[in-house]
């Protein structure tokens, strides 16, 4: 049995990392909740110009009225994968990376990666081409910033260099739980064109000059979005990884001192014996 010195060693420690653990739950749950409150913001307004866009599709002929709406043969695809700086935070990264490499196996074009976070540019650094890395956005983050690296991609997708771009990132659905997505950034997605229309639109100064001001906003905010999905996933799953590491923790501490008390039990039991004997010895003399 280890000596009670140890034992007592050993529960200083875990007490130690049970307040380590705790502190970063109560960091994670403040900072959810300012990272909750962005992503829920953003979303109707998301989903609102993408609907606005479908809609105008839908109704107006657009053959040729943007190269962003063009599907052509892919050569190149670009994926932007984003994960976080810093782990202690469960599956969160590691889910996102294996989505992707998940998806590179069963890519038949060649790939860059733009790199959203430490942890995905260490994944592929060596063995991947990368494309950018943006790991430094999360001390900047804005939708500015964000725009301001897509302003090269769309670039590269207008000149040809690139034909196809995803986004693959966890989605916030709660505290607990985030899902590993993977979207299609370019070519926009766009609804099929109907004569049964619902609504119909009076351009000005006309549906191009509109589109062009959209779809770009558009591309932006879905990348935009699905970082700041990111970043409440991240926030999300470090809280529940150190809620699980504190009680871990506690548990093991709890089993910890019975053990202590046993052994010191046993050590001051061991000692009356001692004693005793020690007495009978001399009555015996």
């Amino acid at each position: 049995m280890a000596n009670l010195k140890e034992i007592r060693g050993r529960i200083t420690s875990i007490s130690s990392t049970m307040q380590i653990t705790s502190a970063m739950k109560m960091v994670s749950a403040a900072k959810l909740k300012k990272a909750t409150d962005a992503i829920v913001m953003l979303r109707p307004y998301s989903e609102k110009l993408q609907q606005i866009i479908e809609n105008v599709s839908a109704t107006t002929d657009l053959e040729g009225v943007s190269t962003y709406t063009e599907v052509r043969e892919a050569r190149r695809v670009l994926y932007i994968v984003v994960t976080s700086n810093k782990g202690l935070a469960g599956a969160f990264n590691s889910a996102v990376i294996k989505q992707m490499n998940t998806a590179l196996k069963t890519t038949a074009e060649e790939v860059e990666i733009l790199t959203v976070g430490k942890k995905v540019f260490d994944a592929v650094r060596r063995s991947k081409t990368v494309y950018d890395n943006q790991s430094a956005l999360f001390d900047r983050m804005s939708f500015e910033a964000v725009g301001g690296f897509m302003e090269n991609v769309m670039r590269d997708y207008r000149e040809g260099r690139i034909d196809k771009v995803f986004v693959v990132y966890n989605k916030f659905i709660n505290a607990a739980t985030q899902e590993v997505h993977t979207e299609q950034v370019l070519p926009i997605a766009m609804a099929e064109q109907t004569t049964e229309a619902n609504t119909e639109y009076i351009f000005e100064p006309n549906a191009k000059e509109i589109l062009d001001v959209l779809m770009p906003k558009s591309i932006k905010t879905q990348v935009y979005k699905a970082i700041l999905d990111s970043i409440a996933s991240e926030h999300g799953a470090r809280m529940t990884a150190m809620h699980k590491a504190t009680d871990n923790a506690q548990a093991l501490k709890n089993d910890l001192v019975i053990y202590y008390n046993k052994a010191r039990q046993a050590a001051i039991t061991n000692e009356i014996l001692e004693i005793v004997s020690g007495a009978e010895a001399l009555k015996g003399s």
